[in-house]
């Protein structure tokens, strides 16, 4: 299949490549891929507690009280992730640049340089709250961010394909791994049918 346009080329290593800019104040996939991970750790806080205060204790009270106190923390983490998207905006100028690469085996996200340079301070930064805080989960993920300027999607091994086209998005999610593919309108069915079409284990 060949393709190209002034945006997706095809190179002479028979791989597709093109660069796109995500203006992070008005795409809100940051924030919301960020918040995401909070709520679902929140929630399952909800529930190991709530467990045992109703099931075991039959405290009903205490487990509407923990909710709301859940509730109280979603909200201060909200504010705290939206404030981190906003340093994390200034400090990358405004703009998420990212280049990929696709081939038929699999789509390769790789951060530009000047950008990893400061995701990887920042990654820094947060394995040492995360120590200091005795959080190994939050450690780990600041010890990975610094480990790393790319992720690869390998099509064999991809559980599912969703295309969000409002945001520009494809998201190619592997086991462990979740991928953000972009691509620009004019490209987004190209892009998302060569994906989909190699992804044969994905769920239909």
């Amino acid at each position: 299949m060949e393709y190209e346009n002034k945006d997706v080329r095809l190179c002479d290593d028979g791989k597709y490549r093109w660069v796109y800019e995500m203006n992070m104040i008005t795409n809100p996939t940051v924030f919301l891929t960020v918040f995401k991970i909070f709520f679902w750790i929140v929630l399952a806080m909800w529930v190991v507690f709530g467990f045992f205060l109703y099931v075991i204790h039959g405290d009903w009270e205490g487990l509407l009280d923990m909710g709301k106190a859940m509730l109280l923390v979603l909200g201060i983490l909200a504010v705290l992730t939206f404030l981190g998207v906003l340093l994390l905006s200034a400090l990358y100028g405004g703009r998420y640049v990212v280049l990929f690469e696709m081939d038929e085996n699999g789509v390769k996200h790789i951060q530009q340089p000047r950008q990893f340079k400061k995701a990887r301070a920042l990654g820094a930064v947060a394995t040492l709250v995360g120590l200091a805080a005795k959080q190994p989960a939050a450690a780990g993920a600041g010890m990975l961010s610094t480990a790393r300027n790319s992720s690869m999607s390998e099509f064999k091994n991809v559980r599912s394909v969703k295309a969000r086209r409002r945001l520009h998005l494809i998201k190619v999610n592997q086991l462990f791994d979740k991928n953000q593919v972009y691509v620009r309108d004019e490209d987004f069915d190209f892009v998302y049918d060569y994906i989909k079409s190699r992804c044969v284990n994905a769920k239909k």
